[in-house]
């Protein structure tokens, strides 16, 4: 999906409005898009990723991630999936519930000229419920109030979301500690930001033994 750009006229700079894209903007760290800023709604359920976490993330993805097919579920700011596509990821499928996030999304993707992606205004538990075309990375950074990443992992295997190799990024609050996930997942790294705690786990392209958790 190819946005074109729209040009539309600055905001007259003064104080409060410049309060206002502090707030609510996110720089891009990598890539193409490197240093561009980008604004996402004043909702409280968005929370994007820090900078400094998308940094450690890419560079844990960075042999990955050229050519590859990305799912960004509960997108929220779009932050993981517009570092995706910076960086050269061929598709970023974004999903998320708030029908403002995305039409800020498409609203940046368009500006961006971005290439290769596809926006659905839908709650990620239940766009995964169902039959998908496998992707190479998902982005899982639910609200810190989430209690089911267990059943979208296990939802992510059973409708063959996943590559046989796919990597799969989890966001959760650092308390947490490390995520349950299905049996074929293997963790492989972890790291801590403040209240945020990260995750990098690789699925295994075998049948998950009985009780599918680790």
């Amino acid at each position: 999906m190819t946005h074109k750009s729209s040009r539309r006229a600055p905001p007259r700079r003064t104080t409060s409005s410049r309060l206002g894209r502090a707030r609510n903007e996110l720089r891009i760290i990598g890539g193409k898009w490197r240093g561009r800023r980008v604004r996402f709604p004043a909702v409280d359920a968005i929370r994007p990723t820090p900078d400094r976490v998308r940094e450690t993330l890419f560079n844990w993805l960075q042999h990955v991630i050229a050519g590859s097919r990305c799912l960004d579920l509960f997108a929220g700011s779009g932050a993981l999936g517009l570092e995706a596509l910076s960086r050269g990821a061929s598709q970023v499928v974004f999903v998320d519930r708030e029908r403002a996030a995305i039409r800020q999304l498409e609203e940046t993707l368009s500006v961006l000229e971005a290439a290769g992606a596809e926006l659905h205004v839908q709650d990620a538990r239940h766009f995964v419920d169902g039959k998908g075309t496998p992707f190479d990375i998902v982005f899982l950074d639910p609200p810190f109030d989430a209690d089911f990443l267990l059943d979208v992992g296990r939802a992510l295997e059973k409708g063959g979301w996943l590559t046989s190799r796919a990597s799969i990024y989890i966001e959760l609050p650092a308390k947490a500690g490390a995520p349950l996930l299905p049996a074929n997942w293997t963790l492989l790294k972890s790291g801590r930001a403040g209240e945020v705690g990260y995750h990098l786990a690789r699925r295994a392209d075998v049948p998950p033994a009985a009780g599918d958790t680790r």
